[in-house]
């Protein structure tokens, strides 16, 4: 299931959640709508491994996967992706609303059909498109509470989307001979270190500014505002040292802005979730 990829997308959902509350939600609405993401995120993962087990075996980050090692096998792995995927539908829909269920299932349809099979092994553009199925979980916390959608949770999206490749383009760096190994024409297979390094900064950019679009739409607050900004101003700047340790041939240090990345868009979202609760206008 990938819980550690689960738990990102998750810090994504509850703060929206708040948003479109403009309040705490219903607790178990809440849980329900987790739960059922969750469920929904595992099942997409454990169909990407089981389509992936070829390739997982020749990449070393990836040769600890039970189907890889034996664990479990390829048939009840498949049988496990099917059955937390149609309980994750089961779950939204009881607990929130059939929109909500109908996105958590285009969540995985796009993840195992657009990414895995389409996009992973044939373009150097697949973390892009194929990252997509990852901006789900904004709309279905939106749709859980609200049962539509609206400019607001779309906004959120692309932030996600745009988000996406500069948070992944670092860590394929780290593992790039690994994807060399399994023919997957990563980013950072096809190109060199300062070119991907010029890629993450044009989308960490690109990213901040989309966050910013937020302010006016929402409205938001001076908390998320001064959290923009200032996480925002932080991630560019270590994505341009990422780039310029690059250019001078030294270690790009690539690990460093992938787990900035991260802190970036939980403390992003928790700003999300605190604005609406704090009148500071």
């Amino acid at each position: 299931m990938k819980p550690r990829v689960i738990e990102l997308l998750l810090v994504t959902t509850a703060p929206v959640m708040v948003l479109a509350a403009r309040g705490i939600p219903d607790v178990w609405l809440i849980l329900g709508t987790l739960a059922g993401g969750a469920l929904s995120a595992g099942s997409a993962n454990a169909f990407n491994m089981y389509i992936d087990r070829d390739i997982d075996t020749l990449m070393a980050r990836t040769k600890g996967r039970p189907i890889v090692t034996g664990e479990i096998t390829p048939a009840k792995a498949l049988t496990f992706a099917f059955v937390i995927g149609a309980a994750s539908l089961v779950v939204l829909t009881l607990v929130a609303n059939l929109l909500a269920a109908a996105l958590s299932l285009a969540a995985i349809l796009f993840y195992v059909f657009v990414y895995t099979l389409l996009l992973k092994r044939r373009t150097e553009q697949n973390i892009v498109w194929g990252g997509i199925a990852g901006c789900f979980p904004v709309l279905i916390g939106w749709a859980a509470v609200t049962g539509e959608l609206s400019l607001t949770p779309f906004v959120l999206f692309i932030v996600v989307f745009l988000w996406t490749p500069a948070h992944y383009w670092p860590l394929s760096l780290r593992y790039a001979d690994d994807y060399a190994a399994a023919s997957v024409p990563m980013l950072s297979v096809v190109r060199s270190k300062a070119a991907v390094g010029l890629q993450v900064i044009l989308y960490a950019w690109a990213t901040v500014v989309a966050s910013l679009v937020l302010i006016p739409v929402a409205p938001m607050g001076l908390i998320y505002i001064v959290v923009a900004v200032l996480a925002g101003g932080w991630f560019i700047v270590e994505t341009h040292f990422l780039y310029s340790r690059s250019l001078a041939g030294r270690d790009s240090n690539a690990m460093r802005v992938f787990h900035a990345s991260n802190t970036y868009l939980t403390a992003l979202f928790v700003a999300v979730a605190i604005d609406p609760l704090v009148a500071l206008r």
